[in-house]
This record gives C-alpha cells, sequence and structure tokens, in this order.
C-alpha cells in the first residue's frame, strides 16, 4: 500500500498536484492524506488581535479549512473513484514545514507531493518558499509538480546521481514502482570528468543495478564540469518527462538547494522533480 502526503493552499497549483499524484499511483492502493497547515498564514493575518479576538480567529480557520478539505476529497472521489484509495483530510494549525515532517513519520509516509509553487509565490521563480523548504528539510521524499504540467503518464525518467552514497531500498522502490506501472524508460545518468568509478561508486552502482532489474534502464555517464548544464541538455535530449535526485549532505543537490542554481534547473525544466532524501526509514 501506498502512503502519500499532499499539503495544500487550495490553489490551482496545489490542485494540479494533487491530480498527477492520483494519476500517478492509480495503480496502487493509495491512502492519500490531504493536508492543510493554516498556522503562519492565521498569526500573519492577525498580528494585531488579542488574545479572545485570535482565539476566535483560530475557531473561523479550522472550520474553514476542514470545509476546503472536504470539498478536495470530493472533487478527488469524483476525479477518480477507485475503491482501492482512501482518503483523509488533515487540518494543523502549526508551520507547514513541521507539521508535513511529523506527518510523514507517524504515517510512515512513502512521499509527499506538492505543486513547484503555492497561489502566493512569484511566476519568476522555480520553486516557492514552502516547497523548497520542504524539499531541504522534510525527511521524506518529495514530488514536486508545476501548475503548468499536464502530461501526467511518465515515459521517460532521467535519475541523476554520483553513485557516492549507498540507496536506500525503499526510495528506490519507490522510484521503479512509477516507472514499472507506466512501462517508462529509465536513465541514469552519471556526470563525470573521470573514467572509472571508484569501488565505492561501483558497489553502489551494482546495488541500483539490481533494484531496477524489472524495468527498462540504461546507464549514461557524460562529461562536464557544469553539472546543471548537463542535466538541462539531457531532459531536452532524452525527452524527460521526469527527473529524480537525491538530497543528502554533501551532494550536488543540496549544493543546488543552498544556492541560486536551483532556478537555473527549474527555470529550464518545466517536469516534475522527484527528490529522494537518502534516509534510513521504517
Amino acid at each position: 500500500m501506498r502512503k502519500v502526503l499532499i499539503p495544500t493552499d487550495f490553489s490551482t497549483n496545489a490542485m494540479n498536484a494533487i491530480k498527477y499524484a492520483m494519476e500517478l499511483f492509480k495503480y496502487d492502493r493509495t491512502d492519500f492524506h490531504i493536508m492543510h497547515a493554516y498556522g503562519d498564514d492565521l498569526y500573519n493575518r492577525n498580528s494585531g488581535m488579542d488574545k479572545v479576538e485570535l482565539d476566535d480567529a483560530k475557531v473561523v480557520a479550522l472550520k474553514s479549512a476542514n470545509e476546503k478539505l472536504n470539498g478536495v476529497i470530493r472533487s478527488m472521489k469524483e476525479l477518480a473513484p477507485n475503491p482501492r484509495h482512501k482518503y483523509f483530510s488533515i487540518s494543523v494549525l502549526g508551520s507547514l514545514v513541521d507539521e508535513a515532517n511529523e506527518i510523514a513519520e507517524q504515517e510512515n509516509v512513502d512521499v509527499i507531493v506538492m505543486g513547484t509553487k503555492g497561489k502566493t509565490d512569484k511566476r519568476n521563480i522555480t520553486f516557492g518558499s514552502n516547497t523548497l523548504q520542504v524539499i531541504k528539510y522534510v525527511k521524506c521524499p518529495v514530488l514536486a509538480v508545476p501548475a503548468e504540467y499536464t502530461d501526467i503518464q511518465p515515459s521517460q525518467i532521467l535519475f541523476a546521481t554520483d553513485y557516492m552514497l549507498p540507496y536506500q531500498r525503499r526510495e528506490l522502490k519507490l522510484l521503479s514502482t512509477i516507472a514499472q506501472n507506466y512501462a517508462a524508460r529509465l536513465k541514469v545518468l552519471h556526470i563525470s570528468k573521470f573514467s572509472e568509478l571508484s569501488f565505492r561508486q561501483q558497489d553502489n552502482k551494482a546495488f541500483l543495478e539490481y533494484c531496477m532489474e524489472h524495468i527498462k534502464t540504461k546507464y549514461v555517464k557524460l562529461p562536464g564540469d557544469d553539472v546543471t548544464s548537463v542535466i538541462n541538455d539531457a531532459i531536452k535530449s532524452y525527452n524527460i518527462d521526469l527527473l529524480v535526485m537525491i538530497n543528502s549532505r554533501h551532494s550536488f543537490l543540496e549544493d543546488v538547494l543552498h544556492s541560486s542554481k536551483v532556478e537555473k534547473i527549474g527555470l529550464e525544466i518545466k517536469i516534475p522533480f522527484l527528490v529522494l532524501q537518502n534516509l534510513p526509514r521504517t
């Protein structure tokens, strides 16, 4: 059974991410946990209130959130009335990152799916602040879906990796399941100026090959010092519709997430981006 957490701010972007998730996991028995964290918005809008007024505002905000979440779930059931799916609404007063992290741990969530930007984020940035914070700090794979992306069924997946760190079997299982569900082709891209892999890299690649043995996989090595440019070129050359990378300490993606490079990648790909976290999970 698959467990999917979908944070929502009830924007068009968020609904597009929900549609993508429902299509992506339509073949799996799936629990969809739809969450709205309203704490930041509540406190920002009501900073001048006294305690009594704030308590009243909390009651109103909770009622509104529950009504909207129920509406989202009704829409989901209309979109795909799958008896194998279950739906759970979660209204929380806390911040998005903290609550998403806690729910992911409590519910043993497989993946968090959300839009790349929320309703208030600017058009000229790649990832909205909430999405970027979740990718950085929540200990769970995150699938970020662009608002304008509508080609839901992936056929060409690019997994950019340096083979330096051991993979988590559970997270590779998520990737292989997606690929198998849609008979997608997986290209594993290694970008390096060195001709040979170290023993550590060879062992990690062998484990990856073992986990991906049931899907059509091609291993590609490309030279280059500018990893961002090589990935962007590969996405265009191979007609990629899902990019996969790993976020871990000292990884290329960690460097990207803490610099302006993330804008360079995102503005060019315009496709869903699955971030694996490379963390031990139960």
